[in-house]
C-alpha cells in the first residue's frame, strides 16, 4: 500500500525535534506533533480541537504576563501582521503535569492558494537550561540599575522599563548629589540582548565612578564619551540624555547624546518638546557637549524615553514619533492618570506592524509636586 503525500508530510513533522502545532485564525489547534507531546506531556487527543489558552499551554511571557489575549500573543500577532518571527520569543508554557516550562518559540502565518491567512504555525524548543542562565544574568543586571530613587517632597522620579529580551540595552540611574541637586542618566545602547546588556554593565560602573561630575553635565558627558570610545572600538554606541535637577528652583540642565527629545507636559496640559543636540556616546573621541536649560513649575511632568518608545512604524511605514507617543498617553488619561506600562506596551503593539516591539522600552518621568 502506497503512503500518501499527506501521510509523508505528517511523518516528517512528527520526526522533527522541535514541538510544533498548527491553529486556525481563531487559534483553535488542528495539528499537534509528537515532539509537542514529548515537551508538554499534552497528547494530540487532549488538545486538537481546543484553543491553546483553554487550560492547555496558557503561555505567559518572561515577565509573567498572560499572552492569551490578542496583542501580546505571538501566534495571533503573526496572523494579524502576516509576518513570521525572525527571532525566537521566550515564553513559559503550562505542561499537562502542571510544570511551567520555558520555551523558545517561532511563529509564522499559513496561507491558502489565494494568499489569504488561514492559520498559524508555532514551533518551540525546551529553553529551560538557557532560561535559568538568563534569569541569573537578569538579576545581576537589575542590581546594576540605580533603583535607589530619591525621596523628596518637591518631586518624584518614576522609571518604566521593559527590555526586549530578558536582559536589555537600556540603562537609567538617578543619584542625589546634595540636598537640592539630583543627577540622572538615561541611555540606550545600540542593539539588545546579551551584548547590549554587557555594555550597560560597563555604563553602571562608569556611572558610579563619574556621577559626581553631573554638577557640570557637559563635563560628565565628555568623560563618559571618552571612556566608552576606549571600549566599544567602533562596535557599538549609546544614545543618551543626562543632566542635573535643581529641586529648589525646579530647573533642569541637560545634555543630549543623540537621544529623542524630552516631553515637558505643563500643569495645564500643554506639551512642549525639549530638544538638544549632541553625538551619541562612543562614536568619536574628544567631543564637546553643550548644555540646555529650562525651568519647570508645580504640577509639571517631564518625560524622558529611549528610541523604543517612538521609533515604532505602522503598516504604512509611518513612524509614531514623539507626538504619536504623547497622543497614546493622552488617550490613556495622561498626565492626570499615571503611566501604566502594560497599557502603553499594548497600544504601541497595536500601532506597529510587527509581531513584537523591536527594541527595549524605557521611560523616565519626573513629577513636580
Amino acid at each position: 500500500m502506497l503512503t500518501t503525500g499527506f501521510q509523508i508530510g505528517v511523518s516528517i513533522l512528527d520526526s522533527v525535534n522541535e514541538g510544533l502545532y498548527v491553529c486556525d485564525t481563531d487559534r483553535r489547534i488542528v495539528y499537534w506533533s509528537k515532539s509537542a507531546e514529548r515537551i508538554t506531556s499534552w497528547s494530540a487527543e487532549q488538545v486538537v480541537g481546543r484553543k491553546c489558552m483553554d487550560n492547555i499551554l496558557n503561555h505567559v511571557d518572561k515577565d509573567g504576563r498572560s499572552l492569551c489575549g490578542e496583542e501580546f500573543c505571538p501566534l495571533y500577532r503573526c496572523m494579524v501582521t502576516d509576518k513570521a518571527s525572525s527571532a525566537p520569543v521566550i515564553v513559559i508554557g503550562h505542561t499537562r503535569t502542571g510544570e511551567r516550562k520555558p520555551m523558545a518559540v517561532y511563529v509564522a502565518p499559513i496561507h491558502d492558494d489565494s494568499g489569504r491567512v488561514i492559520g498559524g504555525i508555532e514551533t518551540f524548543l525546551d529553553f529551560s537550561e538557557t532560561f535559568s542562565d538568563m534569569e541569573r544574568a537578569k538579576r545581576i543586571q537589575t542590581l546594576s540599575l540605580d533603583h535607589n530613587l530619591p525621596q523628596d517632597s518637591r518631586f518624584s522620579f518614576s522609571p518604566f522599563y521593559l527590555p526586549y529580551d530578558m536582559i536589555g540595552g537600556d540603562y537609567f540611574a538617578i543619584r542625589r548629589l546634595d540636598d537640592d541637586h539630583y543627577g540622572f542618566l538615561l541611555a540606550d545602547v545600540m542593539g539588545h540582548g546579551v551584548a547590549a546588556a554587557l555594555y550597560t554593565m560597563h555604563l553602571s560602573s562608569l556611572w558610579s565612578r563619574y556621577c559626581h561630575l553631573l554638577r557640570q553635565p557637559a563635563e560628565f558627558a565628555s568623560v563618559l564619551n571618552g571612556e566608552l570610545c576606549m571600549v566599544v572600538k567602533d562596535e557599538s554606541f549609546a544614545t543618551a540624555v543626562c543632566g542635573i535637577l535643581n529641586a529648589a528652583e525646579r530647573s533642569m540642565r541637560i545634555v543630549s547624546a543623540g537621544g529623542p527629545p524630552l516631553l515637558l507636559v505643563r500643569a495645564d496640559g500643554r506639551a512642549e518638546q525639549v530638544t538638544a543636540h549632541g553625538l551619541p556616546f562612543g562614536m568619536i573621541e574628544n567631543v564637546d557637549y553643550d548644555e540646555s536649560g529650562f525651568s519647570c513649575a508645580a504640577g509639571d511632568r517631564l518625560l524622558m524615553f529611549t528610541d523604543g518608545a517612538v521609533e515604532v512604524c505602522n503598516a504604512d511605514g509611518r513612524m509614531l514619533g514623539t507626538e504619536g507617543l504623547l497622543g497614546i498617553l493622552r488617550s490613556q488619561g495622561y498626565p492626570e492618570e499615571p503611566i501604566v506600562l502594560t497599557r502603553l506596551h499594548e497600544a504601541l503593539l497595536k500601532y506597529s506592524n510587527g509581531m513584537r516591539l523591536d527594541d527595549d522600552l524605557t521611560l523616565l518621568e519626573v513629577r513636580f509636586s
